[in-house]
Order: C-alpha cells, then sequence, then structure tokens
C-alpha cells in the first residue's frame, strides 16, 4: 500500500519507518526541516510543507496514495486544521493522531476512518503489564472483549496446560508459544517464539513460554487480583 504521513516526529517517524521496513511505499510532509533530513533517506519522498495551508496540501500526492495519515500531535490546532482541509479536498482515507479526550471528541466530528491514540495504548498496556507482573501486548476488539498476549507469570511456571482455570475468568487461551533457538545463514544462533500445542494432556508451562487469550476486561482483572494476591 501507498501511505502519505503528516507530520514527521517522534511518532510520524518511526510510524513511516516501521511501514516502509514492511514493505509499503511511504510518502512523508513536515514543516520542519530538521525532520525532513532525519528520515528522507529511509522512505520514498518527503515534502517541505505547512500542512495548515490548502495551497501546501495541493502539492501533495493526495489522490494517489491509499492513506494519509496525519501524525500531527503536539500542535493540536495544526492538527484539526490539517484534517479539515483534507476533507475540504476530498480525501477518501484518512487517519489522525489524538492527544487527548478533547483532540479525538473533535476529530470523531470529521467521521475519519481511524483515531490513532498512541499515548493512550501506551498507557493501558503499561498499566496491563504492571498489573499481570509480565510484558503484555493487548488488543481491544469492543468495549468488553480482548485479545491479551503475555509472557507466563511465574504463578502459571510448572502446572500443566490443561489444569490452567482461565475458563473460571471467561477467557479461553487460544494460542501458546515457546522460546526456540534457531540458527540464520549466518550461523548464527537466537531464540524464536514458536507455537506448541498447548492441549497436549501432559504439557507443562515453562518459564518463557508466551500465552495468548481472548475474553472479558472484567475476566482480565479477576486473573490480575489472582496472580498479584
Amino acid at each position: 500500500m501507498k501511505y502519505l504521513i503528516i507530520g514527521l516526529g517522534i511518532y510520524g517517524s518511526n510510524l513511516a519507518l516501521d511501514l516502509a521496513a514492511l514493505g509499503h511505499e511511504v510518502i512523508g510532509a513536515d514543516n520542519r526541516q530538521s525532520n525532513i533530513e532525519a528520515i528522507k533517506d529511509y522512505i520514498s519522498t518527503v515534502y517541505h510543507v505547512d500542512s495548515t495551508e490548502e495551497s501546501a496540501l495541493n502539492v501533495l500526492p493526495l489522490k494517489n496514495v491509499d492513506v494519509v495519515i496525519v501524525a500531527i500531535g503536539e500542535n493540536f490546532g495544526a492538527s484539526v486544521k490539517t484534517v479539515a482541509l483534507l476533507k475540504k479536498l476530498g480525501v477518501n482515507h484518512i487517519y489522525a493522531r489524538a492527544i487527548d479526550k478533547l483532540h479525538e471528541s473533535i476529530l470523531e466530528g470529521f467521521d475519519i476512518d481511524r483515531i490513532l491514540t498512541p499515548e493512550q495504548r501506551a498507557a493501558a498496556d503499561l498499566t496491563d503489564e504492571m498489573e499481570l507482573g509480565s510484558k503484555v501486548t493487548s488488543m481491544k476488539i469492543d468495549a468488553q472483549t480482548y485479545i491479551l498476549k503475555f509472557k507466563v507469570p511465574q504463578y502459571f511456571v510448572g502446572d500443566l496446560y490443561n489444569n490452567l482455570d482461565f475458563e473460571n475468568y471467561n477467557l479461553k487461551i487460544v494460542a501458546a508459544t515457546r522460546p526456540e533457538n534457531k540458527t540464520n545463514l549466518l550461523g548464527i544462533s537466537r531464540k524464536e517464539q514458536v507455537a506448541i500445542d498447548f492441549t497436549e494432556s501432559d504439557l507443562t508451562v515453562e518459564a518463557d513460554d508466551e500465552i495468548t487469550v481472548i475474553g472479558s476486561a472484567k475476566g482480565f482483572k479477576a486473573l490480575y487480583r489472582e496472580i498479584n494476591r
């Protein structure tokens, strides 16, 4: 896919690099030369423009990209004006970053495809990690349903997978992985998480396993309380 990212600060530039690393074509735009210089060698094209000016936006290939992402965060007014101008110019698919609830509420009024809340997401992930005492990756499916992937806490090590009582918390295990040593073409060995069959009757939970479960937010909280009591 082809993306245009407006705002190449810390968030926007990292997003651009990650998308480019996945093989997507990424075009960037920013009004600060330092941001442009930092990323120009890593993505397809970078434009030096002020996105709050309609004439400047018209220079960008708005009709030739799949998604325009407004990654501006620190300048609330610039973010909102940029989104408003993109809507006026008829851009079909817009994602925009929101830094707080007010910002998010205003962006909701533009009826854009997606509102990005990286700060809130990072805070929620950190809260989950601190509660569980383990590194956590979470994804919200709807208001009540989540997917949670975490390194197995010491609390469960040594138990049989079949004896894990997650169903008591309305949670269901959907995957489990375990690190294995893999050797690359240069002969360098490294550990890589590999799926294991957690339904085997005699499979024991090991310290470096990772578990993925799906269920309710209420169930997750109950699990956290059980682990940390």
